[in-house]
């Protein structure tokens, strides 16, 4: 089986809920017209999908290019329904991960909604542990495998610092009950021995990247799904929203707008301008409203605001990449 290329641009929303898929992508496609609609439309896979990748259907995207859907075996006999460049192969997302006992219409059923879906079309990047696990959840073998060759500082219980000075470890709390939870704690501000409980966002939001923290709270839950000494209940939910939530962060994009303000190919007032946020001087005057983007991006406070906030709403990530920056969205999210 080929290796699986991961692409270097980032993304994270809900593909299909029930099936736990997350992505940030905000990138759209064009409506295909009634031939190409009858030209894609989804082929049947039969079960030789178990054994090597089948294509399911293909669609133009925002850039004329040509996508195509497939399905890829995966480990224990599940299949792996995949979005990818039809010319390079590359930027793999993943729609669904079907489990070996599934029938395998859904796969065509996952395909006709994806290709219908007005709204965008939402799926994360696709990484090499996809292979490696059954859906829904990692597998515990491979969990405990991988904390095994962990170093000591990417173990679960090591500080993480944060981009504020504070330093941040999954700990078990005592909650309102007798059970021990798992949260996520910072040190306090006054006393660096003391931990208190805190949220995952929060965490993420302080070092301004998902990992190694979400892939630390997977790893927690799978361990400990079954323990009845302490609840993963409140840290699986933390997740869940983390991952279905289309505010994500703003650090690629700032990073992005900066270096091409740099680079002298724009400003931030003709970047604000294609953005259509305007503003009017005294003679009249219009120009790009760059406070606006100054806040989006994370370099400003609001109004009335002292921190600087590291998140933006999807929407309005995609708004900027494409017209502010002219460029796909999935090059500005941060993965």
């Amino acid at each position: 089986m080929s290796s699986v290329t991961i692409p270097a641009a980032p993304t994270h929303n809900p593909s299909f809920a029930r099936r736990g898929q997350h992505s940030r992508s905000t990138r759209r496609s064009r409506a295909l017209t009634s031939h190409e609609r009858n030209a894609t439309a989804a082929r049947p896979i039969g079960r030789d999908c178990t054994r090597a990748s089948i294509p399911l259907a293909s669609y133009l995207d925002t850039d004329g290019r040509v996508r195509e859907l497939l399905a890829l075996p995966g480990y224990g006999g599940s299949v792996l329904v995949l979005d990818r460049d039809a010319a390079t192969l590359c930027h793999r997302r993943l729609l669904a991960h079907l489990s070996a006992d599934e029938p395998v219409e859904n796969a065509e059923i996952v395909c006709e909604h994806y290709l219908k879906d007005r709204r965008g079309r939402w799926c994360r990047a696709m990484c090499a542990e996809d292979l490696k696990r059954l859906p829904l959840v990692c597998e515990t073998s491979l969990v405990r495998e991988t904390d095994c060759a962990q170093s000591d500082s990417e173990r679960p219980d090591a500080p993480i610092a944060g981009r504020d000075g504070r330093h941040y470890r999954l700990s078990p709390v005592q909650s309102e009950r007798s059970l021990l939870q798992l949260r996520w704690c910072r040190c306090a501000d006054s006393d660096e021995a003391r931990w208190e409980q805190t949220s995952l966002r929060e965490v993420i939001g302080a070092v301004e990247s998902y990992e190694p923290m979400r892939a630390l709270s997977e790893q927690t839950i799978a361990r400990h799904e079954e323990d009845q000494k302490v609840s993963v209940t409140r840290l699986r939910s933390e997740l869940d929203r983390l991952c279905g939530s289309p505010v994500v962060l703003n650090r690629r994009l700032r990073e992005v707008v900066l270096e091409t303000v740099d680079r002298g190919e724009t400003s931030m007032s003709q970047i604000a301008l294609r953005c259509g946020i305007v503003k009017r001087d005294r003679r009249g005057k219009i120009s790009g409203e760059t406070s606006w983007l100054a806040r989006r991006i994370g370099i400003m406070s609001e109004g009335g605001e002292t921190a600087i906030t590291p998140w933006i709403h999807s929407e309005v990530l995609g708004a900027i990449a494409r017209k502010g920056l002219r460029v796909s969205p999935r090059e500005v999210e941060l993965q």
